[in-house]
């Protein structure tokens, strides 16, 4: 029995809207699936067979995270970091682990009145972690995905799919990685800082230069001195808001600065690694334009920097 062509319609896939693109560079990015399930769909129309379709799914009720299927996760715990900056952890079934490369970002899918919204962001648990990840989310006030997260709670279930990206990261490779983030942009550098310190074996200099408004405004504060302790890590912050270093706690005052990382600071910075140093920058699209203007003046070129 012929379907009728509305029939056939009604099962056209819809392309996505770009809303749904996270602007990352995902492969497969969300338009790739969609050109993927519409020539599939335009082989079966042709065959006048629907059962070619069957392999359709966008959603996987495995366990597994993948590039191309969104699979749910249940959130185990949410912990405010500061005003508007929260830390997710997500239960792996058995001790499963995600299997992430450095650095490398997932994709969250959140249906906002009715409009579907899709962002990435990038786990911060070590990439070993057993059973469990974790992702350091800011939300926005205006923000359509922002509206989404706040209202979740420990045993809601989230829908991810990845991973995507990441810096190819091999120990020893460079003298000295000089490590640029703003903000929750810190969030791809926490698993490269923890793996050269699990490793004995790697010496990686690491210079971290942390960009954030206030003192109070610094995530992840704990973490980052137990890192700052081992030596080959060195950890500056820089703190737009901030007009004097001396209400920080002493620990603190000498190794941050007040007012904007500009082209002076950075030649300051980067003349003070040890060796030449490989960068990593990672904030928004206009801080990682300055960084990279600001290196390029202090002598660093393109070839020795990757951006997330």
């Amino acid at each position: 029995d012929a379907e009728t062509s509305e029939d056939w319609l009604a099962l056209r896939p819809q392309e996505p809207s770009p809303s749904q693109c996270c602007g990352s560079g995902c492969k497969p990015c969300i338009y790739d699936v969609y050109e993927k399930e519409l020539a599939q769909w335009e082989r079966a129309k042709a065959m006048q067979d629907k059962s070619l379709l069957m392999g359709k799914k966008e959603q996987s009720n495995n366990s597994e995270l993948n590039p191309d299927t969104f699979t749910a996760f249940s959130v185990s715990s949410v912990e405010q970091l500061t005003e508007d900056t929260y830390q997710y952890k997500f239960e792996l079934p058995g001790n499963s682990s995600l299997h992430l490369s450095l650095g490398q970002h997932i994709v969250l899918r959140g249906v906002v009145n009715g409009l579907e919204v899709q962002r990435a962001y990038t786990p911060i648990s070590p990439r070993n972690a057993e059973g469990y990840f974790e992702v350091l989310i800011k939300c926005y006030e205006a923000g359509l995905m922002s509206q989404y997260i706040k209202t979740w709670k420990r045993g809601d279930v989230v829908f991810w799919r990845g991973p995507f990206g990441g810096f190819p990261y091999q120990p020893n490779k460079h003298g000295e990685l000089l490590m640029l983030a703003s903000g929750t942009g810190l969030a791809p550098m926490i698993p490269i800082l923890q793996s050269i310190t699990d490793d004995e074996e790697d010496e990686t200099f690491v210079t971290l230069v942390g960009c954030f408004p206030t003192f109070d405004k610094i995530y992840l504060k704990p973490l980052l001195q137990d890192l700052a302790r081992y030596w080959n890590i060195r950890i500056f912050y820089v703190l737009s808001q901030e007009t004097s270093l001396e209400k920080l706690p002493w620990s603190y005052q000498e190794n941050t600065y007040t007012g904007r990382l500009n082209e002076d600071l950075m030649k300051t910075i980067v003349n003070s690694c040890r060796r030449k140093p490989f960068v990593l920058i990672c904030g928004s699209s206009a801080f990682n334009e300055d960084m990279s203007r600001y290196l390029k003046a202090a002598g660093i070129e393109e070839d020795s920097c990757f951006v997330f």
